[in-house]
């Protein structure tokens, strides 16, 4: 089945294994092979990887912060170097986040009202506004791929997450119903025809409200929908039941994202959901610190026993950082903090990710995705 989006766009899935599904998302700057994991490109870089490794190592999309790149360089700066394509030098898709998590999580340098959210700098102090409007002239400017509408995306901490207090339901079921209303905006504000919006599914950890919410955004007809607030402390077991509820509601023809989410069995479970995008900074980060994603599970490469090894990461990888160098030597770069250690590992932990995702769409292709996925969670217990 296939489904016509914005100019240039498309979004066709060619195999099912249960609810995980494998598809192809098309946009103006090429295919994307979905379920696929979009590496972050915060202030429009992958830190420390150029974008021909990012190519060499399966990257089809990237993801890049609106509210950092508004901040520095600015989009205008952006704009006038060929948007994120040419700024960048990655030719391919992206997708800009909308910036509210960022704003909003502020928390004592933010303020939150219908017209939008108010907020001091993290970089000047000096007081700024982002409003479903402005959040998409932003986007448009950066001449990304796909962009997000602006949502109110609150901490669970701050709306609660015991599903039988009313105050926390009340609390949420507010930020469910200005994120509608922001959702609308954002339509009704966007002027490129080659650019795709998604809109941003809300509610908590309450089910119905997920389900409601849902229900409500696809009736506004976006591009594709996206999953947010979830992946902060939740049992995955209950995200689960909470992905699906909202999925149920979400058109089928439509590209589904799940918003920072993070370890492997993480995504696999999400893919079982029918989940077809992710993004997470995990990958990176953990690999500056030393921690490495194997196919035998996970490896802190500072620990002693490296010292002398020579063999690979992980012998099932075909990355660089694999294929040239050994655990020994890795480890000698992380404990000198060389940045090359650091490079090494992000590159790894992203090939990791990214031949995950492969995997995962093979198994999907072949029917046998639920074993697959049992597989990546039993390995990701262990250490390697």
């Amino acid at each position: 089945m296939s489904q016509v989006l914005r100019a240039g766009f498309g979004f066709a899935i060619h195999a099912r294994s249960g609810a995980a599904r494998a598809g192809t998302l098309t946009t103006p700057h090429g295919a994307v092979p979905t379920p696929a994991f979009m590496p972050v490109a915060t202030c429009g870089a992958v830190r420390g990887v150029e974008a021909a490794t990012l190519r060499e190592i399966g990257a089809r999309i990237l993801l890049a912060n609106t509210y950092h790149l508004h901040e520095r360089p600015g989009e205008e700066v952006v704009a006038s170097l060929g948007g994120l394509h040419g700024f960048s030098g990655w030719r391919g898709p992206w997708l800009t986040d909308s910036g509210g998590f960022q704003v909003t999580s502020l928390s004592d340098r933010a303020v939150v009202t219908e017209e939008g959210v108010e907020f001091a700098s993290a970089r000047d102090g000096a007081r700024r506004q982002l409003t479903p409007e402005r959040a998409v002239a932003i986007q448009e400017a950066l001449g990304a791929d796909i962009a997000m509408a602006l949502d109110e995306c609150r901490p669970l901490a701050w709306l609660g997450t015991d599903p039988g207090d009313p105050e926390s339901r009340r609390r949420t079921e507010a930020t469910l119903d200005r994120t509608l209303r922001w959702a609308a905006r954002c339509l009704g504000a966007r002027r490129r025809p080659d650019q795709a919006l998604f809109g941003i599914v809300q509610g908590g950890v309450f089910p119905a409200l997920r389900r409601r919410s849902a229900e409500a955004t696809a009736a506004l007809g976006f591009d594709g929908y996206a999953h947010g607030g979830l992946g902060l402390g939740e049992a995955m077991a209950h995200r689960e039941e909470l992905v699906g509820a909202a999925n149920e509601m979400l058109p089928d023809t439509r590209p589904r994202y799940l918003m920072g989410l993070g370890r492997p069995q993480d995504l696999v479970a999400a893919i079982g959901a029918g989940i077809d995008l992710f993004d997470c900074v995990l990958p990176t980060r953990n690999g500056r610190h030393g921690v490495l994603f194997t196919s035998q599970g996970v490896l802190r490469i500072r620990n002693a026993r490296f010292r002398s090894d020579s063999g690979p990461i992980d012998p099932a990888c075909d990355c660089p950082a694999c294929r040239d160098h050994s655990r020994g030597y890795l480890r000698h770069l992380v404990q000198e903090n060389e940045i090359l250690g650091a490079r090494l590992a992000s590159i790894h932990n992203l090939r990791f990710y990214l031949r995950l995702l492969e995997q995962a769409r093979a198994a999907i292709e072949a029917g046998t995705f639920a074993g697959f996925a049992a597989g990546v969670c039993e390995a990701a217990e262990r250490t390697a």
